[in-house]
């Protein structure tokens, strides 16, 4: 109620009173609520205004109470304004702490992939994705280093286009909101129905990090898969302008060498570019034939 006054009687033992005042005239109730009335107080002539005498008797006692009534509960009332400036609106409950990722249970009760140095857990590698199923669902936590977004696709073969992915977007209210996407070539395009539910999201030590559960079987959809299935999983993150999706960090994201199944748990790791080693034979050879070069130098 907006420009009003409201008294309330907490603790009086004749009763809860409570009284509004405010409206077309200054001092005018608007409307009165309680058990017993203060002591001194009227009630109104079951007649009503018509009741000439009385009713003229009457109005010096009820303007005398009108305001003794206001003194006394500046005195002894609680008395607050309901109006847009003042008012003690109840705060939100806190929300709860996004839990840390465990990476402890990789390949025994969740599988993962990590993608960036050795031995990196899900605050440290470039890249990192663990699934699980959870009844009817499955759950997925992703997390990335960057301050945009962090995403993983689900793809009949290891290319991008025609794949159902899901996305974790930093925005800039701090926020991180998990988000449908389908590719079309190399153009993700956001799908209002998203199957997401459970949602969690957080942007910490310039990395996004989300957790979220999607259901095992849907309808019939060309944008949303059946995870019953095994799929390719492209992973990938880049920057957010203004809460949309760019282009993401690196020219070839990384994918999973084979198919995944939700059925069974690995501990894969993938290490990035800076980390890999020459494992091609020619260029083994290559390499070999340098050295052996350098070692007996020129004839």
């Amino acid at each position: 109620i907006s420009g009003h006054s409201l008294l309330i009687n907490h603790s009086l033992p004749w009763g809860l009173y409570a009284r509004v005042t405010g409206g077309g005239r200054p001092g005018s109730p608007l409307f009165q609520l309680g058990g017993a009335q203060p002591p001194g107080a009227r009630c109104p002539s079951p007649r009503g205004r018509g009741d000439g005498e009385r009713g003229a008797r009457d109005e010096p006692q009820r303007q005398h109470h009108d305001s003794s009534y206001g003194t006394f509960a500046s005195e002894f009332y609680d008395l607050r304004y309901l109006s847009e400036e003042g008012y003690p609106f109840p705060t939100a409950p806190p929300v709860d702490p996004f839990a840390k990722i465990r990476v402890d249970d990789c390949g025994k009760t969740k599988g993962c992939f990590r993608y960036g140095k050795p031995g990196c857990n899900a605050e440290t590698c470039d890249y990192f994705l663990s699934y699980r199923r959870i009844g009817a669902d499955v759950e997925f936590e992703l997390s990335a280093d960057t301050d945009g977004w962090v995403a993983v696709g689900f793809s009949s073969d290891k290319k991008m286009g025609g794949d159902d992915v899901m996305a974790c977007v930093h925005d800039d209210n701090g926020r991180v909101r998990i988000q449908h996407f389908y590719n079309v070539g190399q153009w993700a395009k956001e799908i209002q129905r998203n199957p997401a539910r459970d949602e969690e999201g957080i942007f910490e030590n310039n990395r996004v990090t989300c957790r979220f559960k999607r259901p095992v079987y849907v309808p019939r959809d060309e944008t949303i898969v059946d995870l019953h299935l095994s799929w390719y999983y492209l992973f990938a993150w880049g920057p957010a302008i203004q809460g949309s999706i760019t282009r993401h960090d690196i020219d070839s994201p990384p994918v999973s060498e084979r198919v995944v199944s939700i059925y069974k748990y690995e501990d894969i790791f993938m290490p990035s570019a800076a980390y890999q080693t020459f494992s091609s034979p020619f260029c083994l050879l290559l390499i070999v034939a340098l050295t052996f070069y350098l070692l007996m130098g020129t004839p």
